[in-house]
């Protein structure tokens, strides 16, 4: 596909949105290892400052993809829409004014060739806390959970409602959302990937046949981080594959 977009001089912008612990990052490392680097960018932006934030759709649009360039966005001009608001980092008529144009915004990209893809990670509330868990009892990654992670999941159910809205009024026929659930991090990887290679038009496309992922096994075994665990009851393995599926 790459190889395709590329040749074709094609601008392919990848939109990744969820909660903390969503697997947004991890995401869009396993869609980039075997890309080729040069035309390909990832982009996570963090806290916007005061100018970005005055000029909200002028800051992510010196981020987009030039001809042949493939770029993901580790969170977007979306974070308007839902994290900034829960947070009370953006004002009522910056929130107003971002969902009133977004769509029209869109539409003039996509006409100026972008194929834009709109991905949210759905995390359930009991999964997310145990990703939390998980980073904040790993010595490589208990930085991942920050202060404002904490505070961002106690108001879970306003962020609902700002999503829930931002799915109403933002989730258009020239670019709709795509909710994948999450909660196994391998499978949303897949569904992911899947999703673009079968919307992008690109040649000498390879069908490729699904595979089942949840199949009776005569030997229960699994690898976590490196360490193999061999002659497990079924019992067992559903429990380890439960938490790999967090990696």
């Amino acid at each position: 596909m790459q190889e395709w977009m590329i040749k074709e001089k094609k601008k392919i912008a990848i939109v990744l949105e969820g909660r903390d612990a969503a697997g947004k990052g991890s995401t869009i490392r396993r869609f980039i290892q075997h890309m080729m680097p040069k035309k390909t960018r990832v982009v996570e932006l963090g806290v916007p400052t005061r100018k970005q934030n005055r000029n909200w759709f002028s800051t992510y649009k010196k981020h987009l993809p030039n001809d042949g360039e493939i770029v993901f966005f580790d969170r977007s001009w979306y974070s308007r829409a839902v994290i900034q608001p829960t947070m009370g980092y953006c004002s009522k008529s910056q929130y107003y004014y971002f969902i009133n144009n977004v769509n029209d915004w869109e539409k003039r990209l996509i006409n100026d060739g972008l194929i834009l893809f709109k991905f949210y990670l759905s995390v359930s509330q009991e999964t997310q806390k145990y990703r939390f868990f998980l980073r904040r009892s790993s010595e490589l990654k208990y930085w991942k959970v920050t202060d404002n992670d904490l505070k961002a999941m106690e108001h879970w159910h306003l962020y609902t409602r700002y999503k829930e809205q931002m799915f109403e009024q933002t989730s258009t026929d020239h670019a709709p959302w795509i909710l994948i659930n999450s909660d196994n991090k391998m499978i949303a990887r897949l569904n992911t990937m899947r999703y673009v290679l079968k919307r992008v038009n690109y040649t000498d496309k390879k069908k490729v046949k699904a595979k089942r992922y949840f199949k009776e096994l005569q030997d229960y075994q699994i690898t976590i981080k490196g360490v193999k665990f061999e002659n497990l009851t079924k019992e067992q393995y559903e429990l380890l594959f439960k938490i790999k599926a967090h990696e």
